[in-house]
C-alpha cells in the first residue's frame, strides 16, 4: 500500500493505494466540519481492518468566520486489537488522546448512539473542568463510562388527525404494568421511555387518557382494539415503536386536554371518585418510576407524611449541576433547604451530568438529613435542535422537557439554583396561588441603578416584545405540572425553542451559557403565561442592591457584569451563613468518602474571612454561569 497527494485547480486529495483490495472509497470531506471529524476517524478505522484502496478529497469552506471544531475526536469500535492474540486478556474498546493543551479547560464527553444512556461511573477528576496541568505526577486521566439503559421512543398517531399530544402511556411488564410512564409531544407524536432489553408492555395512562382513547391492534387491519401493546427489546440497538391510537365510541368530539377549570369536565369528576383513584394509581406507581430507581420509599406526595420530625405534604424541588464546584454549591442548597423547611422534602436531580463522587454521597446525606431524592433523565430528542456545548445542554434540561422528564403523578415542582441559599420555608412558596398560570417567576430587580445600562429587557427588541410584561430570572421558578400538561406548555415552548435556536440574533444574550433558556419562557409568556412572584422570593446582589437583602427570602449567587467576582468569593462575601453551610457540607462529604477532612481543610473555621479565589478552573467555570 503506498500513499500521494494529488491537486487540481480547486481541490486536494489524499490517495491510498491498495491494488490488491477489491474495495474503493471515494471520500469528499470538509476537514473543518464536525461531520468530517467523525468521518475521518471512521474511515481510519476502516483502512486498519479491511485495507481498502481509498481517495480522499479535502474540500473545506473557502472563508471561515470563526474556527468550527472546539474539540478533539476520536471514533472508538471494537477491533482484533481488543483482544491479546497470546492468552484471554480482554484490553477493550478505548480512546487515547495525546498531546493536550495542558492549561486549557476541556471537558470530557461522549458521543454514543441515540438509544444509548451512558454515564461515568470511575472518574477521580471533574470532567467537566480538566486542567492537565493540575494533574501534577499523573500524567494521565481515565474514567470508566457505563451503559446505564436503553431509550424507547416511538410515534403517536390518530387516523386523519393531529398527533394526540398529552396522550399519557405506561410501559412495565405484565406482572407489573407500570414501571414507566410519559405522554405524547405535538410534534410527530413523539414519546420517550427509559427501558432494558426484555419484553415489555405499552398502554395507555388509567385516568382521561385510556377514557378517550384505544389501542390499535397492529395485527389486524380493521379496527380491532388492543388493551396493550408487546415491544421486544433484543439487542442494544433500542426499539422505535410506531402506534395508533383511535377514540371509543361516543368520544369522537371530546378533548384529551381539558383545563381542571373547565366546567364540564368539572361537573364530570363529580361522577363519583374514578378519576381520584385513577390518579392514586399513578402516584402509587412513581415509587418504581424513575432514571435510577433510587427513589427513598414509595410515598404520595399530596397526602400528609411524618419523616422524623418532618410532617405534611411533601414538597418537591429540582436542580441541575455538572462539575465539582457546582455540585458543592448543591449540597450548601440543599443543607440551607433543609435547616428552613419544616415539611418532607424530595430532592429531584438531572442524572445526565452529575459526577460519580456526588452520585455516591448523596444517598448517605439523603439518610443522615432525612430527605428523599430522584435522579431523573431524558434523552434529547433527534428532532430538537441541538445545543452544541455541554453547559448550553445542561441548561436546557431546566425548561424544555418539563412535561416529560417527572412521573405523571407528579404534580408540583420547584426548581432551585444549585449556586441559591433559601432563608425561609419553602412550603410557603409551594403552597402559593399561581393564579392559573403553569409556571410562577420572580421578575429581575430594578432598584440598583448602576446596572441600568446591563438591563436588556428594558430597551429595543425587548422592551418592545415585551410590552409592560416583567422580564424573569430562572434561578426560581415554581411549575404547576397539572396545568403545564393540561395546556400542553411543554410543546408550546419547543416550538418557540425550535424556532429561536436556529438563529443565534433572535435571542438577546446567547453569549451567556444559559441566557437563552431565561429568554424562552421570557419571550413565550404571551402564550405560556407566567405568574410573578414577590420580588422579595429571589434577591441577588448585582440587581437587587442592598436595601432590600433583609427581605430576601432566597439568595442567588448570580454573576455581576461589572465586577466578574468570582463566585466563591462571592459568596462568602454576601451570605453571612454560607462559609458554615459550606463547612457543614464538605465535613460530611468527606465523613462519607473516608476522607480527613482536619487535613484536608486543616478545621478552618466556618465564619473566616473570605480570601480571593484565583483557581483558574474556578474563574472558567464562572464564566458559564447564569447572569
Amino acid at each position: 500500500m503506498c500513499s500521494k497527494f494529488s491537486h487540481g485547480v480547486d481541490m486536494y486529495a489524499v490517495v491510498l493505494e491498495n491494488e490488491s483490495s477489491s474495495i474503493h472509497i471515494d471520500a469528499v470531506i470538509d476537514p473543518l466540519s464536525s461531520s468530517g471529524q467523525k468521518l475521518a476517524s471512521l474511515l481510519r478505522l476502516v483502512s486498519k481492518s479491511i485495507r481498502p484502496s481509498m481517495r480522499l478529497v479535502l474540500n473545506p469552506m473557502s472563508s471561515l468566520v470563526d474556527l468550527p471544531l472546539k474539540n478533539y475526536y476520536r471514533y472508538v469500535l471494537p477491533s482484533v486489537d481488543d483482544f491479546s492474540s497470546t492468552d484471554y486478556t480482554i484490553y477493550g474498546p478505548k480512546a487515547f488522546f495525546a498531546n493536550m493543551p495542558p492549561s486549557k479547560t476541556l471537558t470530557m464527553n461522549l458521543d454514543v448512539p441515540e438509544p444509548w444512556l451512558v454515564e461515568p461511573v470511575v472518574a477521580v477528576h471533574d470532567l467537566d473542568n480538566i486542567l492537565l496541568e493540575n494533574l501534577g505526577e499523573t500524567r494521565t486521566l481515565q474514567a470508566v463510562y457505563e451503559l446505564e439503559a436503553l431509550v424507547l421512543t416511538g410515534h403517536c398517531s390518530e387516523k386523519d388527525q393531529e398527533p394526540p399530544r398529552g396522550l399519557q402511556l405506561i410501559l412495565g411488564t405484565k406482572s407489573t404494568p407500570h414501571l414507566v410512564d410519559t405522554l405524547v409531544m405535538a410534534n410527530l407524536g413523539y414519546w420517550q421511555m427509559k427501558a432494558f432489553p426484555g419484553v415489555w408492555y405499552l398502554q395507555l395512562a388509567p385516568g382521561r387518557s385510556s377514557e378517550l382513547y384505544a389501542l390499535k391492534d397492529d395485527n389486524d387491519g380493521g379496527q380491532e382494539t388492543t388493551l396493550s401493546k408487546r415491544i421486544i427489546i433484543d439487542d442494544l440497538r433500542g426499539k422505535l415503536v410506531h402506534m395508533e391510537v383511535t377514540k371509543k365510541k361516543g368520544k369522537e368530539h371530546e378533548k384529551l386536554l381539558v383545563s381542571a377549570d373547565d366546567d364540564n369536565h368539572s361537573q364530570q369528576k363529580k361522577k363519583g371518585n374514578q378519576n381520584s383513584w385513577n390518579s392514586n394509581i399513578l402516584k402509587w406507581a412513581s415509587g418504581f418510576i424513575g432514571g435510577s430507581g433510587q427513589s427513598k420509599k414509595s410515598k404520595n406526595s399530596a397526602v400528609e407524611q411524618v419523616t422524623g420530625d418532618r410532617h405534611g405534604k411533601t414538597i418537591n424541588i429540582f436542580s441541575v449541576a455538572s462539575g465539582h464546584l457546582y455540585e458543592r454549591f448543591l449540597k450548601i442548597m440543599i443543607l440551607s433547604v433543609l435547616k428552613n423547611t419544616q415539611r418532607p422534602v424530595k430532592f429531584w436531580f438531572i442524572k445526565n451530568y452529575l459526577s460519580p463522587q456526588f452520585k455516591d454521597v448523596i444517598p448517605h446525606m439523603a439518610q443522615e438529613y432525612g430527605f428523599e431524592y430522584e435522579l431523573i433523565t431524558y434523552k434529547w430528542p433527534t428532532w430538537l435542535h441541538k445545543q452544541k456545548e455541554k453547559q448550553r445542554i445542561i441548561w436546557a434540561y431546566k425548561i424544555l422537557f418539563l412535561d416529560v422528564i417527572f412521573p405523571l403523578a407528579l404534580e408540583k415542582v420547584i426548581f432551585v439554583d444549585a449556586d441559591q441559599i433559601v432563608r425561609t420555608d419553602m412550603g410557603e412558596l409551594y403552597d402559593m396561588d399561581l393564579k392559573g398560570r403553569p409556571l410562577a417567576y420572580t421578575p429581575f430587580c430594578d432598584n440598583n441603578r448602576e446596572m441600568d445600562g446591563y438591563r436588556f429587557w428594558k430597551q429595543g427588541f425587548w422592551k418592545e416584545h415585551l410590552r409592560g410584561r416583567p422580564y424573569h430570572i430562572s434561578a426560581l421558578y415554581v411549575v404547576d405540572l397539572l396545568k403545564f400538561r393540561e395546556t400542553a406548555a411543554g410543546d408550546n415552548l419547543r416550538v418557540f425553542y425550535e424556532t429561536l435556536s436556529k438563529d443565534p440574533n433572535s435571542l438577546s444574550n446567547l453569549d451567556q451559557a444559559s441566557q437563552c433558556f431565561n429568554d424562552l419562557p421570557n419571550y413565550a409568556q404571551h402564550t405560556v403565561p407566567i405568574f410573578s412572584l414577590p420580588q422579595e422570593w429571589l434577591w441577588c446582589e448585582s440587581w437587587c442592591g442592598n436595601a432590600t437583602k433583609s427581605k430576601a427570602k432566597t439568595i442567588d449567587l448570580c454573576n455581576n457584569p461589572m465586577t466578574k467576582e468570582p463566585k466563591l468569593q462571592g459568596a462568602k462575601r454576601i451570605v453571612a451563613e454560607w462559609p458554615e453551610l459550606d463547612y457543614e457540607a464538605r465535613r460530611v462529604t468527606a465523613k462519607i468518602l473516608g476522607e480527613d477532612f482536619e487535613t484536608q481543610d486543616q478545621a478552618a473555621p466556618p465564619a473566616e474571612t473570605p480570601k480571593a479565589i484565583s483557581d483558574p478552573q474556578l474563574e472558567d467555570e464562572e464564566s458559564k454561569s447564569e447572569l
